[in-house]
């Protein structure tokens, strides 16, 4: 139990979603695994796997810079390739974040040159 307890720990927030995804899916066995990767992503087992890593690297990212960091960068970045602040406030308007944090990224886009 230790040994299969570190390697999921070694695999960090990635690793705890898909054993609550395999959770979720109230199978066994393979059944459970291609199951679960499949539900995880668009485009099937593929796409839950492609999903896995992309949480990988946001959840490292988040870990050395803060989630505001992460969400203030992605913003400019949205804004220097050309959307308009009120696209990007629109997307900001369906995220699931609080209002607060809401109103935050609201003022960081308003300070964009």
């Amino acid at each position: 139990m230790d040994q299969i307890i570190k390697k999921i720990a070694a695999l960090g927030v990635p690793g705890i979603v898909f054993v609550v995804a395999i959770k979720l899916t109230g199978l066994a066995g393979a059944a459970a695994l291609t199951t679960a990767l499949a539900a995880l992503g668009p485009g099937g087992i593929v796409g839950g796997v492609m999903t896995l890593c992309v949480l990988g690297v946001v959840a490292d990212g988040i870990a050395e810079y803060g989630f505001d960091a992460i969400a203030k960068g992605v913003l400019k970045e949205l804004y220097c390739k050309g959307e308009s602040k009120e696209s990007i406030k629109a997307k900001v308007s369906k995220y699931p974040v609080s209002s607060k944090l809401k109103s935050n990224l609201y003022d960081v886009i308003d300070r964009f040159a």
